[in-house]
């Protein structure tokens, strides 16, 4: 029982973001509190965190008053760095633990630990100077995509190249900076399995969404698979939970897949809450945000089965969010708007998630 953490102790949360506002939400479900540490001068998850700090992930002074006020620690994203959260985890638990980070932050690490452990990923080569570049296409060809080691999601981080011509163009357009060369993938669909570990060890996984983007945006991710993801389901699962279980990952770990004749390739991982699992507040019997919350107070996880025969969720993305009014009329509609005030192009202004009963 020491290592579980009862309703009314306090989870730090690094990062401001829309995930970090659905964990306080779920946290307070549970009756914990939650203090939120961002840089952001609009820090969406501060509107339904008990508490917030404003202020620089580096400041010794800063993380230690967060760890004194709180029992464990978490993060929203996987580009906090990793100097202040071993700073923190010598003071206070942080799950998920730095290795999760260290392995997500860096594509070439992410594909080789995968690797390992009997993953299948697409052709890739490390890529540093120019001249790697040159030697990249001519070992893995083109179309590829040059893709930043760091700091790339949604698209951001990556150029497409057609053909050799485009290598100098592409290095410029990431900016120089050190990348992997990635072959194209023949798939069928895309899909994401989100896994969760408690502390004790104890694996869940939920239902694979099949996961449809537009301009590298995660736009609709719909449940029950279709067959081409179904198959794949078992042999996916079992790879994201090895993957869980070499990292010593507590908490929601997301892998997404590209479906394949040959079987699931793994694209990247989340070692968090993740975009996909959106639709499981009303769709699963257990929410993501709740398993994840579960997994590092040391509690039991919940169930991850559906909660009605077809589930649908949608991204609102820039001006959709005006769509609210008529949304709310739809029947069996949930929305969730982030509380972000300019909408943007390719901005996530919340989502919207159907379920069908019986």
């Amino acid at each position: 029982m020491s290592d579980i953490l009862p309703p009314g102790s306090t989870i730090g949360i690094l990062g401001g973001g829309q995930l970090g506002r659905m964990i306080a939400v779920a946290a307070a479900q549970l009756g914990y509190r939650t203090h939120v540490l961002a840089p952001d001068e609009e820090s969406i998850a501060a509107q339904t965190a008990s508490s917030f700090t404003r202020a620089d992930y580096h400041s010794h002074i800063v993380l230690d008053e967060l760890a004194s006020h709180a029992d464990v620690i978490t993060y929203e994203f996987e580009n906090v760095a990793l100097a202040p959260v071993a700073h923190l985890a010598g003071k206070v638990p942080v799950r998920p633990g730095a290795k999760s980070l260290e392995i997500a932050q860096d594509r070439a690490n992410e594909k080789s630990f995968v690797a390992e452990l009997g993953g299948r990923t697409a052709p890739w080569a490390l890529v540093t100077t120019r001249d790697e570049l040159h030697a990249a296409i001519a070992k893995i060809g083109a179309p590829s995509i040059l893709k930043t080691l760091r700091l790339g999601y949604d698209g951001k981080g990556q150029v497409r190249l057609h053909d050799a011509s485009e290598a100098e163009a592409a290095w410029a357009a990431i900016g120089e900076r050190p990348a992997i060369l990635e072959g194209f993938v023949t798939f069928s669909h895309e899909f994401s399995i989100i896994t969760v570990r408690g502390l004790d060890g104890t694996l869940a996984s939920y239902p694979p969404p099949w996961n449809e983007h537009k301009d590298g945006i995660l736009a609709r991710s719909t449940l029950p698979a279709p067959p081409e993801i179904a198959r794949h389901w078992t042999e996916a699962a079992a790879l994201s939970g090895r993957v869980a279980e070499a990292l010593g990952h507590i908490g929601v770990l997301t892998c997404e897949f590209f479906a394949t004749e040959q079987g699931p390739v793994f694209n990247e991982m989340a070692p968090r809450v993740h975009n996909s699992g959106h639709w499981t507040i009303e769709g699963a019997e257990t929410s993501q945000f709740e398993n994840h919350v579960r997994a590092i107070c040391g509690l039991p996880l919940g169930s991850t089965a559906l909660t009605g025969s077809h589930v649908e969720m949608e991204n609102l993305i820039g001006d959709e969010a005006d769509r609210w009014p008529e949304l709310l009329a739809e029947p069996g509609t949930h929305l969730h708007l982030y509380g972000k005030g300019q909408a943007r192009p390719g901005r996530k202004m919340g989502h919207v998630t159907r379920v069908k009963r019986g």
